[in-house]
């Protein structure tokens, strides 16, 4: 490993690149630290600390929303941005167009995401001036909120320019890096709480060592699941075009076990946080009493954190993947997977095979995501990553890997993976 390292720093494009994300990483850690003019943050760290949606964007951001830095939104607009790009694609025929209209329409509706992404940032920052902020703004005059709004959006435009030039310059996928960056940021603090917890004898060595395994256990899994694939036969007939014969060759469509990835664990965190974060605004008993089974940790919140974890797998998937356009394709271009017929009987039986391996990858999914919440529930260990955070941290980095490995492969060199 440390010799397929060393190989890597030698090519210089490869060395350059790492170099270039590693020097964007420590940008967003210097800019995690300037905090937004005109705002107590100390007034708002514990707010930020509570199971609401807000705590959840804390933990994706690295903290930077409980401590109101200029990055405390985030990348979350970004994500919400191009999250409704991808449903709008599916039912504005002009943005389906586009998106089959190859690198220039994928152009197209990126700008109109980086659009949406400031109108988000927008809305989220003049809602966080106002309404939860308000009472830790110390200057209240319009002039102040506007300078908290300009400088709450200008971050996450900042953000997201980083994040594409990472992709363009750097290695890996910027926007995931960045997420990336801000989860393992809280890695030295989880250690910390752990070793205090250790020191003051509420948790055991053996209790440690049994959760670390744990963990391993669930990194593997999360590893098998993202690396997981059915390969589907497609044979390609020959055909004469001018003096020149095509085709005949035989390929595979490599058919994902958990194709719609952190999404679903993303969409189910952030709804059951809604009940939380109503009643951080609405002090009712019945609203108080629905926060409160819907808490964190209860039987009731992780049986429906499973349920719509597996739903939105299932929606997602086949927002993702459409088997009669794949089917359609493949008659296209003359193929066809042997012993069924071009067209429907292709998409019916594409359909199977997605609908059993989502079924697969929805439970694992579900599974991997609630595992850190029973654990810390059953020994009362603080566990360093939630399902979130391992899913989002293992994945980017196995994204990441490969995208060094396929850097290296080019100059004919032994990449990391085996």
């Amino acid at each position: 490993m440390l010799e397929t390292i060393r190989t890597a720093w030698r090519i210089k494009e490869l060395r350059e690149r790492i170099l270039f994300t590693l020097a964007m990483f420590v940008v967003f850690r210097v800019g995690s630290a300037i905090p937004v003019p005109g705002v107590d943050a100390t007034m708002l760290a514990e707010f930020f600390q509570e199971d609401t949606i807000f705590g959840f964007v804390n933990i994706i951001g690295g903290g930077n929303l409980a401590n109101f830095t200029i990055f405390a939104l985030g990348i979350m607009p970004y994500i919400n941005a191009s999250i409704i790009m991808n449903l709008l694609t599916i039912v504005i025929p002009k943005l389906k167009e586009w998106s089959q209209e190859g690198p220039e329409g994928k152009k197209k509706i990126t700008q109109i995401t980086r659009y949406g992404t400031i109108v988000i940032a927008l809305i989220q920052a003049l809602g966080l001036s106002t309404v939860i902020a308000g009472e830790a703004v110390v200057d209240r005059t319009l002039l102040s909120y506007i300078t908290i709004i300009i400088a709450l959006t200008a971050g996450t435009a900042f953000l997201m320019w980083m994040g594409e030039l990472i992709t363009e310059k750097g290695i890996g996928n910027g926007i995931s890096l960045i997420i990336f960056a801000g989860i393992v940021a809280g890695f030295p603090m989880g250690i910390a709480m752990i070793a205090e917890q250790y020191r003051f004898g509420e948790v055991g060595m053996p209790v440690i060592i049994i959760v670390a395994a744990i963990l391993l256990l669930l990194i593997l899994g999360i590893i098998g699941l993202d690396q997981g694939r059915r390969k589907i036969n497609v044979q390609y007939s020959k055909r004469v075009v001018g003096r020149k014969m095509y085709g005949g060759q035989a390929t595979h469509i490599p058919m994902k076990v958990n194709q719609a990835g952190v999404i679903p664990v993303i969409f189910a965190s952030v709804i059951l946080s809604f009940p939380q974060t109503m009643v951080s605004f609405i002090q009712h008993p019945v609203a108080q009493s629905i926060a409160h089974s819907l808490s964190w940790g209860t039987n009731l919140n992780i049986l429906l954190y499973m349920l719509l974890i597996i739903l939105f797998t299932f929606f997602y998937t086949a927002v993702q993947f459409d088997p009669f356009t794949v089917a359609g394709n493949i008659k296209k271009y003359g193929g066809f997977i042997p012993g069924l017929r071009p067209g429907r009987p292709t998409a019916d039986y594409l359909a199977r095979v997605t609908s059993r391996l989502t079924t697969v990858g929805a439970f694992a999914l579900a599974f991997v995501a609630v595992s850190p919440i029973i654990l810390e529930r059953l020994t009362g260990m603080s566990i360093i990553f939630g399902g979130t955070g391992l899913i989002i941290v293992v994945g980017v980095s196995l994204e990441t890997f490969k995208q060094i490995e396929s850097h290296m492969l080019m100059r004919s060199y032994r990449g990391f993976m085996k």
